[in-house]
């Protein structure tokens, strides 16, 4: 009895050092469980380097708001030849229009504009001296639109341009005869003609007037001029107001 007392009082008196040893041991486990783990359900906060880019954005809104033409709708002048079609968010237009059984399609890109500012700056000190003593010397780069017209006749093959327009005048670049889509492999090999620039005068002279009869003349190509311009500052702010939506999400 005395044996079986010593060791019942051996057993409790270690019950309370269990107790606590365990409770040490749980402890950490316990506040694991309710500490927050890093990737949380909690909503993401923004980088301040967003924020930052997303005020310049606005401001870049606001600036092409106030200095740029783009709510400005263009007058189209009288006896304009084609139909425009302008859809939001691309690059160029597409004018179209039938003239005597065909029908021709002008693709119309955004400009390469020329300022005066950016010709001085691209000549240097030699270059300027050469233009004061030359009066007959290369023309002062211009801005020019590039234009690529399609003149097709029924299901048949038909003609493209490719022109660049300068003001008051046209320069055909190029001139192929494309075969209708079904034929893409013969199209592959086909022979497209000389550079334009070589072929003999009369014929250049004879391609020019086939376009203007068609409608593409210096007084088309000036009001593409402005136009384009104008569409440029719009799918200029169009772009910027995209950007802004995904910088805020």
């Amino acid at each position: 009895m005395a044996l079986f007392a010593a060791a019942r009082r051996a057993a409790t008196s270690s019950l309370p050092l269990l107790r606590a040893s365990t409770a040490s041991l749980l402890r950490p486990l316990a506040a694991a469980a309710v500490r927050p783990m890093p990737f949380s359900s909690a909503t993401a906060v923004r980088p301040s380097s967003d924020d930052e880019l997303l005020r310049v954005i606005k401001s870049e809104i606001k600036f092409a708001e106030d200095c740029d033409d783009h709510d400005r709708v263009e007058e189209i002048p009288e006896n304009f030849p084609f139909k425009i079609t302008d859809k939001k968010g691309l690059n160029e237009i597409t004018l179209t229009r039938t003239y005597q059984g065909e029908k021709i399609e002008v693709l119309v890109s955004m400009p390469s504009l020329v300022t005066g500012d950016e010709a001085e700056h691209d000549q240097d000190e030699d270059d300027k001296e050469k233009d004061d003593d030359q009066e007959d010397g290369e023309k002062a780069p211009k801005s020019t639109i590039p234009l690529t017209v399609t003149v097709s006749k029924s299901d048949g093959p038909s003609l493209e341009f490719t022109c660049t327009a300068y003001p008051d005048e046209i320069m055909i670049d190029t001139l192929s005869v494309k075969q209708p889509a079904a034929n893409d492999d013969e199209e592959l090999i086909a022979y497209e003609g000389p550079d334009f620039n070589d072929l003999d005068e009369n014929l250049q002279r004879a391609f020019h007037k086939y376009l203007e009869l068609r409608g593409i003349t210096p007084l088309t190509t000036n009001f593409l001029h402005e136009y384009m311009i104008n569409k440029d500052s719009r799918e200029y702010l169009f772009w910027l107001n995209k950007l802004k939506d995904f910088v805020k999400q």
